[in-house]
């Protein structure tokens, strides 16, 4: 008779590090860290304590914010979601551990070596993230995602531009691939957020009929796309404000379709909702800015740290718990992290429209309750994600 070889079961000898198992791992421990050290590290050096170093530059502060925090995360999610999405493996063991040394030694570059060697280093880690993903997705043949793996493609190509623009290479100002960004990953909040919030809504709070109307995601969506091309594209003020108002209201509609008042009693969920009132605020502003009322900082502040970096730390929470077989429950070191963070958010924000005098203690109070935010996070979750998963599966 044929003999039927049975594949064996994988052993702990042949397992990469827990560290290095799946793409949250090291990359959400990495992004809470630099989270942690930059903003403080920007603020010293916006006083002249350090003023030797680039973090002393504004374009820096927001590359890092951008580019360094923002793409961690999102390779880190990504990767990690790639896998449930396709049954494939995504990067792991020495080739996540190549990603991400690439990604510290961008930071190193960014901090130490700029120009031309900071763009030969941090240059690299988003294109060959996204090649690493798409290969995934193009393999599976999930063409729903490739969207997704686009806006991914083009955070690099916005990244290229930064530093062409930065250095002088090209005639752009640097802040709007900067901007450009931002809305780009605000347009891959609200197509994420669209399927996992209302799911996870409805499976967390019990009592809550989450409803996702098809017409009104799609037209939320478009409408966030086109007031991110109108405003990178530098349109007449009122054209931008107009998309930027619909897309607003659109936005709004939606969110309110997802129960979040149901809620209040979760942290776990209600940190993702109020991340998208963050993102609703944001459109406002930003089409109030475009009319000349107000500033377009105030806009992509809250855009970046009340929904970005909420919605990130609602996400970096939750699956972090969940993809290392814990409870979906969030503790008070979690509701200490969420509410940390809105009050940073709250606070750079209004440094923006009070007298210079209270500016410096509100910039000063925001970046503590920031940074105190993600020093927490690090404290609690780098055990979870440097260790095996306590249910023995895989990841």
């Amino acid at each position: 008779m044929r003999s039927i070889h049975i594949p064996a079961e994988p052993t702990p000898a042949r397992q990469p590090h827990p560290l290095l198992r799946l793409g949250f791992r090291p990359f959400y421990l990495l992004a809470a860290a630099l989270a942690m050290l930059s903003v403080p590290l920007w603020l010293a050096a916006y006083k002249g304590m350090l003023p030797a170093l680039p973090a002393a530059n504004m374009l820096w502060h927001m590359h890092e914010m951008v580019f360094g925090f923002g793409g961690a995360v999102i390779v880190g999610f990504l990767f990690t979601a790639g896998r449930n999405w396709t049954n494939l493996q995504t990067p792991a063991g020495g080739q996540l551990a190549g990603l991400a040394l690439l990604w510290i030694a961008g930071r190193v570059a960014m901090l130490l070596a700029p120009g031309t060697p900071a763009l030969a280093v941090d240059g690299l880690f988003l294109p060959l993230c996204a090649v690493a993903f798409g290969r995934v997705l193009y393999q599976a043949q999930s063409k729903r995602n490739y969207p997704i793996c686009g806006i991914l493609a083009l955070l690099s190509v916005a990244n290229l531009l930064f530093h062409a623009a930065a250095n002088g290479w090209i005639s752009l100002s640097p802040l709007t691939p900067v901007h450009g960004a931002i809305l780009m990953i605000t347009v891959l909040e609200a197509v994420i957020g669209g399927r996992v919030i209302p799911m996870f809504t409805r499976n967390g709070a019990p009592g809550s009929m989450p409803v996702s109307v098809a017409w009104r995601e799609k037209a939320s969506i478009a409408m966030l796309l086109a007031t991110a091309l109108a405003w990178t594209a530098g349109l007449p003020g009122f054209v931008v404000a107009g998309v930027a108002f619909l897309a607003a209201a659109l936005n709004a509609m939606r969110l309110l379709g997802w129960a979040p008042f149901a809620t209040v009693r979760v942290p776990l969920l209600w940190i993702l909702h109020l991340a998208y009132v963050w993102i609703v605020a944001g459109l406002l502003l930003l089409g109030f800015a475009a009319l000349g009322i107000g500033s377009s900082s105030s806009a992509f502040h809250a855009l970046a740290v009340g929904g970005m970096s909420g919605l990130i730390l609602g996400m970096i929470t939750r699956t972090a718990l969940g993809h290392t077989g814990r409870m979906l429950r969030a503790g008070p070191a979690e509701s200490t992290m969420y509410l940390l963070l809105q009050a940073g958010a709250v606070g750079r924000l209004c440094a923006n429209i009070v007298p210079a005098g209270i500016r410096d203690y509100l910039l000063l109070g925001s970046a503590l309750a920031w940074s105190v935010a993600f020093l927490l996070y690090l404290f609690v979750y780098a055990p979870y994600l440097s260790q095996a998963r306590i249910d023995g599966r895989e990841g």
